[in-house]
């Protein structure tokens, strides 16, 4: 489904948040062929992502590679895919100085005043910080502890504000909405 323009953006990263890095731990389910670098996906993570009330885009150096390589294990459709400009001097001085993920400025602009959810494992107390101050709708960053990926609890929390924004449309925790279809955004629409 197409999103309008009152819907929240959900940024995705593969590496870390969707791919854990290191060895699987004790317990976790193999669901992709165990030899393949795959082998640490969650089919139902998917399914998952599908069911929350936001537009789905990649934020990865991945880049079109999601669509081709990840999106099919998970059973997601083609998303909108970030296109991360060249870097400027000026711009990585700055983001030194402040602590910045080099994705932040440029998921800030993509955004462009949209509500937005931010899932990446690089994510620090800086990125929130500049986000705060430079972008004019609601921002949810949510860090993913890069060695266990995508949790319940984190789909617990990324629901649970998703749905508070989409209700009340300021970013306020609040009542939850119970009707929201899954959405996807078309990657004209930005």
């Amino acid at each position: 489904m197409t999103v309008g323009s009152q819907h929240p953006l959900l940024f995705l990263d593969v590496d870390g948040p969707l791919l854990p890095f290191g060895q699987a731990t004790e317990g976790e389910s193999r669901d992709v062929v165990s030899d393949s670098r795959f082998s640490r996906l969650r089919r139902d993570t998917g399914r998952r992502l599908a069911a929350l009330p936001c537009g789905l885009v990649w934020a990865t150096s991945w880049e079109d590679d999601a669509n081709a390589e990840i999106a099919p294990r998970l059973g997601l459709p083609r998303l909108p895919v970030v296109r991360w400009p060249e870097s400027c001097a000026e711009h990585e001085r700055e983001d030194r100085w402040f602590g910045l993920c080099w994705k932040t400025r440029t998921l800030v602009d993509w955004a462009a005043g949209r509500p937005f959810v931010w899932v990446d494992d690089e994510i620090t107390d800086a990125d929130r910080a500049w986000v705060a101050t430079r972008h004019r709708g609601p921002a949810l960053l949510w860090h993913v502890e890069s060695s266990r990926g995508l949790t319940d609890e984190d789909f617990a929390a990324l629901d649970h504000w998703l749905r508070a924004e989409a209700f009340d449309g300021l970013g306020r925790i609040g009542p939850q909405a119970h009707s929201f279809a899954p959405v996807i955004v078309d990657s004209d629409e930005r």
